[in-house]
């Protein structure tokens, strides 16, 4: 009996270190999926890219028009992680394109880009005091420059009257 026994046991082992090809197949096909995702995942580009590549995506793009600083809007898109790229229109003038699945991402990326754009505009203007005297300080100078034109036009007037006079006597 312990023979018999010892006998199966031995033959379920055989049976079941022997591989068939298709067994085999069935086993790693899981894995060869996982391993050819991740290899995708890493081949498709993130972040900032040529609209050729934002395209090769295959899915849908929305766009957005910009203008300034593009930069900025780089370290916010960075903190946000959208796949996004620029179209140049013209002069300072760019489209930002990015996909449609991201929408949300990029709404709050564009809000907080807008937020920094203008803290950014805020920060570059002059204080008013300082506005003012540049104003009083224009002021005197086209003060100045009135009076010298009106000093060189009664000089004239009086060098031509001086002339009149001396040719009529």
């Amino acid at each position: 009996m312990q023979e018999q026994i010892d006998r199966e046991s031995i033959a379920i082992t055989v049976k079941a270190s022997k591989l068939t090809a298709q067994g085999l197949a069935l086993l790693l096909k899981p894995v060869v999926n996982q391993i050819t995702k991740k290899y995708k995942e890493i081949q498709m580009p993130h972040g900032k890219q040529s609209v050729k590549q934002l395209m090769s995506h295959s899915a849908s793009t929305n766009t957005i028009p910009i203008e300034g600083d593009m930069g900025l809007f780089e370290k916010v898109a960075k903190k946000w992680h959208v796949d996004y790229a620029f179209h140049k229109t013209g002069e300072d003038k760019y489209l930002l394109l990015f996909k449609s699945n991201q929408a949300d991402a990029m709404t709050a990326a564009f809000s907080e880009y807008s937020k920094l754009v203008m803290k950014q505009a805020k920060d570059k203007r002059p204080p008013i005091k300082a506005q003012l005297e540049k104003a009083t300080q224009k002021v005197e100078r086209e003060k100045l420059q009135r009076e010298k034109q009106r000093g060189r036009t009664h000089a004239r007037h009086r060098q031509r009257n001086r002339a009149n006079d001396v040719s009529r006597e």
